[in-house]
């Protein structure tokens, strides 16, 4: 018998509507873009022919509209993992929770998740304007270990060499490592390059920036640049990636993260103006989105 969820569980506002996003079902497409910045949505929308719902909410902002033929929804996520929890949670919650009865609906819909963002490189020869597809997400954060499946969707052996080769303080939280959808990146190849993308819960000490309050750990970035797991290496920072991977694997969605890199750690270089090259980024998701095979 399905169980139902408590009102402390799944929390819906007045209006019928999920507590953080405000969205109700039918404001979910089936291919959902994840941005970090709210001025993004009403930029990504700009090449949108049709606009269906358009809803705000602290900082999460939402636009579904149409592109071509196929509606895409919008979000603004914030910075961090902890964000994605609320967003990857109430999102499945809308398409797979009847939220009268509060029950799992018996037919389940997949997402197909796409976040674009900003990024830092770690890498040498990854140039600042660079357009990279992660195919494995690192996450130093710890949230999937929180949920029972974490071990079923992580890849145990590259955890393992990731934790040797860094030597990885105990002290820390434990890091996880999630796969992409395949069937995503096959669509994003052919303008990416890819690599292993490291989730960060933090922008400065978790990614080694030293200012006034000094690093405890001032050697790990260079052992995150010198890990090597048959020939993958770390290619770059964000601060979301994991998340996205670990808990849409759980749900059974499918995600896939394509960063713009707008600075290179090891040769200091830095892309002061990369708004341009941002709306040429999500010119060329768009189109890779519309064209992806069915499955």
């Amino acid at each position: 018998m399905n169980r139902r969820y408590e009102e402390t569980e799944l929390i819906l506002n007045p209006d019928g509507s999920i507590f953080h996003l405000h969205l109700l079902p039918e404001h979910v497409a089936d291919h959902i873009i994840l941005v970090g910045d709210p001025d993004r949505v009403d930029m990504i929308a700009g090449f949108f022919s049709k606009i269906a719902c358009r809803i705000r909410n602290r900082e999460f902002y939402t636009i579904s509209g149409l592109f071509h033929d196929r509606m895409i929804t919008v979000i603004s996520t914030g910075i961090g993992t902890d964000n994605i929890d609320i967003v990857i949670n109430e999102l499945d919650a809308l398409v797979n929770i009847d939220l009268k009865t509060r029950i799992d609906l018996e037919n389940k819909r997949q997402l197909k998740i796409f976040r674009i963002g900003t990024s830092g490189a770690i890498q040498k020869d990854i140039a600042p304007g660079s357009f990279l597809a992660s195919r494995y997400a690192l996450g130093f954060d710890g949230l999937l270990n929180f949920y029972r499946d974490r071990d079923l969707v992580s890849n145990h052996e590259l955890e393992e060499a990731f934790t040797n080769q860094t030597d990885w303080d105990s002290r820390l939280p434990a890091p996880y490592i999630c796969e992409c959808s395949p069937h995503l990146l096959e669509g994003f190849k052919n303008f990416t390059r890819q690599g292993i993308t490291i989730s960060a819960n933090g922008f400065y000490g978790p990614q080694g920036r030293d200012l006034r309050a000094r690093l405890a750990f001032p050697e790990l970035n260079r052992r995150l640049t010198n890990f090597d797991y048959n020939s993958l290496k770390i290619t770059n920072f964000e601060m979301e990636g994991s998340a996205i991977y670990g808990l849409s694997r759980i749900l059974g969605h499918q995600a896939l993260t394509i960063c713009l890199i707008i600075a290179n750690r090891e040769s200091k270089e830095f892309l002061q103006n990369y708004k341009p090259a941002m709306k040429k980024l999500v010119e060329l998701c768009l189109n890779a989105l519309l064209n992806l095979p069915k499955v």
